[in-house]
């Protein structure tokens, strides 16, 4: 059996980059950039504003009593001229008129009989100068990562309305076995409900690709091959969930190795030890678990990281944190176990308690968790007051 990390390296080892694709701004959340950087093509801002409702002047003629000249909107194209003893009414955004240096705030200032008297002012003070964010020409640099709200307001700050982004990877994703059904329908004996399907493909999303869930497939060889040649010709990426094990209805890893290549199907990790890797032509194909929490725990480990290469980036994104173990959780002593933990601060650091029960088959403690401890191979259980690396999925509570 593989480690962790000799898996992972061979399943990262021959990733393509996906393709680019122009996107507009308001649809670039999430997107990862393809580009490293951008050229600011004009300065932001792009004139001398206020930044506060209030009056325009010349310092020097603080403080003092002084004639207002009229007032000066957000957007205005037209700037009256201020003079010694003048001031114009300024509102937030809108331009310095010429020669004013200084924006008084309405709140200190008392305006009576088309005057206002000011106290006293330092020069520049509320004056927003121009390209004091950026200025025209500087290289703004991209983060290899998902765009952000703020990332995108600065793109728009710069005057540009869309941005080359790497193609989102398309996923196929493929629940195999006779005894499953779609959600929502009723159950007949010995049926279970299909929760890998919708499972995975929201992983997928949230991991920045485009899930395309495949027909249902039976425990049979012949329509299972038939729906992964399919599933390989329209994606990028193939994610199969169950028949991956030793069993005798088990044939994702037969098929893997008759329509491609099989490079391993078992790891030292819990939970989710029966996990297979290979290519079906161009389209890498990862056969996960069925049970769902080993699907999804796998895919975390996996999956998640490979698809982030895909789109430019490194890691798998999470952030991993020192934890302190509550109570002693038992584990399989030859694998790497994941631990479904809750996360809270204590103190100085961060307190890790079980979520629950830690069998694959109990899916609402990984729901209920915030975190993933990682527990060495070697190890009979998360030891009670040891410290672990955990791999932060949510908030902290």
């Amino acid at each position: 059996m593989l480690s962790v990390e000799e898996a992972r390296d061979r399943i990262l080892a021959n990733v393509r980059l996906t393709g680019v694709e122009r996107i507009p701004l308001a649809r670039l959340l999430g997107r990862v950039p393809s580009a490293t950087s951008v050229e600011a093509a004009v300065n932001v801002p792009p004139f001398d504003n206020s930044a506060m409702d209030g009056y325009a002047l010349r310092a020097a003629d603080t403080p003092g009593e002084l004639r207002l000249l009229g007032e000066v909107p957000a957007g205005a194209a037209t700037l009256p001229t201020v003079v010694a003893g003048s001031a114009v009414r300024i509102m937030t955004g809108a331009p310095i008129p010429p020669g004013a240096d200084v924006v008084v705030p309405i709140e200190v200032a008392e305006e009576r009989n088309a005057h206002v008297a000011v106290p006293v002012a330092e020069m520049g003070a509320f004056v927003r100068t121009a390209g004091h964010d950026t200025r025209a020409g500087e290289s703004v640099r991209l983060a290899a990562e998902p765009l952000t709200p703020s990332g995108i307001a600065v793109l728009a700050s710069l005057g540009l309305g869309d941005l080359e982004v790497h193609r989102a990877p398309r996923v196929a994703i493929l629940s195999t076995g006779d005894e499953l059904v779609a959600p929502g329908e009723p159950l007949l004996p010995g049926q279970i409900h299909d929760a890998n399907a919708v499972a995975l493909a929201a992983a997928v999303t949230e991991s920045g690709g485009e899930p395309l869930i495949l027909p249902r497939a039976p425990d049979d060889p012949a329509a299972i091959e038939r729906i992964l040649a399919e599933g390989a010709r329209e994606a990028d990426l193939l994610v199969a969930s169950g028949g991956v094990s030793v069993g005798r209805h088990d044939h994702v890893r037969g098929a893997i190795e008759h329509l491609g290549a099989l490079d391993f199907w078992r790891i030292r990790v819990q939970p989710g030890k029966p996990l297979a890797f290979g290519t079906i032509g161009d389209c890498p194909v990862i056969g996960l678990p069925g049970n769902p929490v080993s699907a999804l725990v796998t895919f975390e480990l996996f999956v998640r990281p490979l698809l982030r290469v895909m789109l430019g980036m490194a890691g798998d994104g999470r952030l991993h944190l020192p934890a302190l173990l509550a109570e002693r959780i038992p584990k399989d002593h030859e694998r790497r176990a994941y631990l479904r933990v809750v996360l809270r601060r204590e103190g100085d650091g961060l307190l890790a308690h079980s979520a629950g029960g830690q069998a694959s088959s109990q899916l609402r403690p990984l729901a209920a968790s915030n975190a993933l401890l990682i527990v060495p191979e070697g190890a009979p259980a998360g030891e009670a007051g040891a410290t672990y690396d955990a791999i932060l999925l949510g908030s902290l509570t």
